[in-house]
């Protein structure tokens, strides 16, 4: 689904309508192919699994909040999440060095090793989608996710930041 962004940017207004409209597209995109991906995977594991497994090797350790804030789930989920991951030696439990009364969580290497699997196991269910891309395709979309990345991170900072502004 593409919202129509074709008109010429002229004013400030249409400017940030049309930077509206590919942000929703790009979001809505990324969910499809997302979506597309666990099909093609043919995968069992929920998302809220695989996204928690990937936060944890950006980020680890995590409290089991901030864990669950950045994983978009709630943390009565987050607990149970973790509870199968630790079952399965994916993720461990470790003193907060700050607060020996608090635990983090970790990744551990058979957690690390899954998830490297998996990731192999998405790219090769979809390059068949994308096998005919032309080497200008290809330079296209490498451009835009050089672009789109540090954009996330950006907003991943803006978002957890202590001044952060919350709306009324």
């Amino acid at each position: 689904m593409h919202t129509d962004t074709s008109e010429s940017p002229g004013t400030a207004a249409t400017r940030d309508d049309a930077v509206r409209a590919l942000v929703v597209d790009l979001v809505q995109t990324g969910g499809r192919l997302s979506r597309l991906a666990r099909r093609a995977a043919n995968d069992p594991t929920t998302s809220a699994t695989w996204r928690t497994l990937s936060v944890l090797q950006a980020t680890s350790p995590l409290r089991l909040g901030e864990l669950a804030q950045a994983s978009g789930v709630a943390q009565p989920t987050m607990t149970k999440i973790v509870a199968g991951l630790v079952e399965r030696g994916e993720v461990e439990r470790i003193a907060d060095p700050t607060d020996h009364r608090v635990q983090q969580i970790a990744l551990t290497d058979a957690g690390n090793a899954v998830l490297v699997k998996w990731r192999q196991h998405i790219a090769d269910s979809l390059v068949p989608a994308f096998d005919d891309l032309t080497p200008e395709q290809f330079d296209t979309v490498r451009r835009a996710l050089d672009l789109i990345g540090p954009r996330i991170v950006r907003g991943h900072r803006e978002l957890t930041s202590p001044t952060r502004k919350v709306a009324d």
